[in-house]
């Protein structure tokens, strides 16, 4: 698959590897169709259905709804209590052409072609059958429909400047998400994946993620300083003998050097795939 990182040892399973701590859900509730799905937005019509695999706190799902209005948009999620949180979220914007539920990415609770849209935004790398979820997206399109699914490939991540506890930060996390089933080189294999699950036509493009604005650096180098100790991500490195107590304490810091240094720049390439039904 690309990797580096030995996966002869890793049992079949589709662990989380971020999981649902604070300081996780307050970065994904920044995503917005704008920042995370751009490539998307010209399939994004006026009373297109759309569904949404992997809403999480549903920030991109009710900008899609905004956008497909009056159609209703149905975002579908694993985990209770982040679907409660997304219909809160809703609630509060007043927002009501959405609904969340508790779906599974491989046996949707829908009928055969009965969307229009179904985007899936970092999700695929953390399952460990991305082919099987991309057939059951086919299976629930359209005949003309698409499949909008982006992906961080943490091979291809850079930044300023250079701290070892970065490094050291990347290589764990890269393992950690390999023993909980994931490809953390998913953006790069989105085309492969699609072109598997049966798609004839697929459109291919890349955007980037960049923090760099002392904003940008606090707001993202504190997040990944708490989730290097408190998140899911820490109890699996500590678990699967990726790292220790220490090490994560340090991981931490790194991050709290990146977020204050002037010239702290850091790039997360993605891929992104339109794959026609």
């Amino acid at each position: 698959m690309g990797t580096d990182i030995d996966r002869s040892e890793v049992a079949p399973r589709d662990e989380y590897t971020h999981g649902h701590h604070e300081s996780v859900v307050r970065t994904h509730a920044w995503r917005t169709v704008a920042n995370s799905a751009e490539y998307l937005i010209p399939h994004l019509q006026p009373g297109a259905k759309v569904l949404d695999v992997g809403s999480g706190p549903g920030s991109i799902t009710i900008d899609i709804a905004r956008r497909v209005d009056p159609a209703v948009v149905r975002g579908v999620d694993a985990s209770a209590e982040i679907v409660a949180q997304a219909a809160g979220l809703a609630a509060d914007n007043a927002v009501h052409n959405v609904e969340f539920a508790v779906d599974d990415a491989y046996g949707l609770d829908a009928e055969d072609d009965s969307y229009d849209v179904v985007h899936a935004h970092q999700v695929l790398q953390h399952l460990g059958r991305p082919v099987d979820a991309l057939r059951e997206f086919r299976r629930v399109l359209r005949p003309g429909g698409v499949a909008g699914v982006r992906d961080v490939d943490y091979g291809g991540v850079i930044w300023y400047p250079l701290i070892p506890a970065l490094d050291r930060w990347l290589d764990v996390y890269r393992r950690v998400h390999v023993w909980n089933g994931g490809e953390p080189l998913a953006g790069r294999t989105l085309k492969h994946w699609a072109v598997a699950a049966g798609f004839a036509r697929v459109d291919v493009s890349a955007s980037v993620w960049l923090f760099s604005s002392p904003a940008e650096r606090e707001w993202w180098g504190t997040s990944w300083a708490e989730r290097a100790v408190e998140s899911t991500f820490a109890a699996h490195a500590i678990e699967s003998g990726h790292a220790d107590w220490s090490d994560l304490k340090e991981i931490a810091a790194g991050w709290r050097e990146w977020a204050a240094h002037e010239d702290g720049w850091l790039l997360m390439p993605h891929g992104e795939v339109i794959a026609h039904a």
